[in-house]
Parts: C-alpha cells; sequence; structure tokens
C-alpha cells in the first residue's frame, strides 16, 4: 500500500511510517489517518513487522488535524479514520516508538503517550491548544498525562495550552532521547532495530504487562473522551475558534 502524504517502508522487520505533507505541515487527514489505522492494524498481525517507527521530517513532525478536512468527518461514527486510528495506536500490541522534530501539535503530542519509546530533535515543540479551539482533550491524554507528569504539568499542556521544548519533555519523562535534527531518524531508526532483533513474544508480553495496569481506564476515557469532543465540536466557542484560525491561516 501507499499513499500521497506517507511514506511507508519496512526494513529489518522495522516499519517505518513517515509523514509526508511538509508543504501543510504533515497536518493530519481523514485519508492519512485511515492509511495509519490501516497500517497500524496490518502491523500488528503480520509477523515480518516487529516494530513501527512513526516520524514527520527533520523540521517538522505534525500541526495535528488538517482543519477544513477534520471539520467534514462525523465523529459520531465509529468508523470515523480518526477514531479508527486512536483505537490502533491504544490497542497496538507491538513496540511503537515516534521520532519528532520541529511543531508536535494536538494529536502530534497525545500519540507520544502511547508510544514506547519517544525520540526527539533539539528543536521540538510540543503543545495541545484543544481548549483554545474549544474543544477537549482527546487520545486518553485527560488520564495518560497526569498520570505520567503528574496534574500540574498536564494542567499547563491541556488547559493553558503552554508550548514545551525537548529538553522539557525529557525532563518530565515524555520523551527517552534528544538528538539533533540530522541525528534523529538514523539514532530512532538504529532504536527500533535494536528492539526489532529482540525475542518477540517477550517482548509483546512485556509490553503488556507495562501497560494491563491502566488500560481497561485508557480505554473508558478514550471513548469519554470522544463523546465529548464530538459535541464540542458543534459548539459555539469551537465554531468561533475554527472561523478565526481559518481566518487566520489563509
Amino acid at each position: 500500500m501507499s499513499h500521497d502524504f506517507i511514506i511507508a517502508q519496512l526494513e529489518e522487520h522495522v516499519l517505518h511510517l513517515q509523514l509526508n505533507r511538509p508543504q501543510k505541515k504533515n497536518a493530519l487527514t481523514q485519508s492519512m489517518y485511515q492509511f495509519l489505522a490501516d497500517q497500524l492494524k496490518d502491523a500488528n498481525t503480520n509477523a515480518e513487522i516487529h516494530v513501527v517507527l512513526l516520524s514527520g521530517h527533520t523540521q517538522i513532525f505534525s500541526a495535528g488535524n488538517d482543519i477544513q478536512d477534520f471539520l467534514q468527518q462525523s465523529l459520531h461514527s465509529p468508523d470515523a479514520p480518526v477514531l479508527q486510528f486512536l483505537r490502533q495506536i491504544t490497542h497496538f500490541t507491538k513496540p511503537l516508538i515516534a521520532a519528532a522534530n520541529g511543531p508536535c501539535i494536538g494529536i502530534g503530542t497525545t500519540l507520544m503517550m502511547h508510544c514506547d519509546l519517544v525520540c526527539l530533535g533539539e528543536q521540538a515543540q510540543l503543545q495541545t491548544p484543544f481548549v483554545d479551539l474549544g474543544l477537549c482533550p482527546e487520545a486518553a491524554a485527560s488520564i495518560l498525562m497526569p498520570e505520567n507528569f503528574g496534574h500540574q504539568r498536564a494542567a499547563e499542556l491541556l488547559l493553558l495550552g503552554e508550548t514545551i521544548d525537548a529538553q522539557t519533555a525529557l525532563q518530565w519523562g515524555i520523551a527517552n532521547r534528544v538528538y539533533s535534527a540530522e541525528q534523529l531518524l538514523p539514532e530512532a531508526l538504529k532504536l527500533a532495530k535494536r528492539l526489532a532483533a529482540k525475542p518477540q513474544e517477550a517482548v509483546r508480553l512485556s509490553k503488556q504487562l507495562l501497560k494491563q495496569h491502566h488500560k481497561a481506564m485508557v480505554d473508558a476515557r478514550l471513548e469519554e473522551e470522544i463523546q465529548h469532543f464530538a459535541k464540542r465540536l458543534t459548539s459555539a466557542e469551537a465554531q468561533q475558534a475554527f472561523r478565526a484560525f481559518l481566518q487566520k491561516s489563509s
């Protein structure tokens, strides 16, 4: 399979999915979400794939959702591409690694909460401006962020919409490693191949045990957030925020 805006490459049992829409800052569309969801679903059962690495370009990971495209999809359908993607990253049983530099906005940050390893470039900027858009957290961020690095720090991201840099993300425990822009992808691939070479049943069982203690809570919160998020999309606050955003970006 291939996609106009995502490069998929399999090398030494590592499936590398690279966002490739730099002219739109790797903003995600329904089509991109569907492709990513399908790739993760296949990777979960494909014996040739041991690890999945998700990356962007050396200077941009993702600006989040493509707002114009996003407003055309219904989150009330369980088959919505973005919901398929969220459920796939939540239930993915093999190691998932993110390599990100530059802007990591919205889902570009929250998906990291589901990754087993996160490598950031020195210019990485993480931000979750859901409230600024009249929305609420997604991807179970409202439970994973406070659990991982505390309520107050989670509030900085989810309520204030503050931006944090790579070194702060490393200090908070969001990231494992920070590299220069040039080193980021080679080092992340090296890490992925190292993990792919290990005994795979042992790796999968270990990941399962690591996540088992909060799996039910994460699943429940993901679905609860989806319901609130869908309602917020049609709220007056969100509509006003979207109009202002689209006017600013036009």
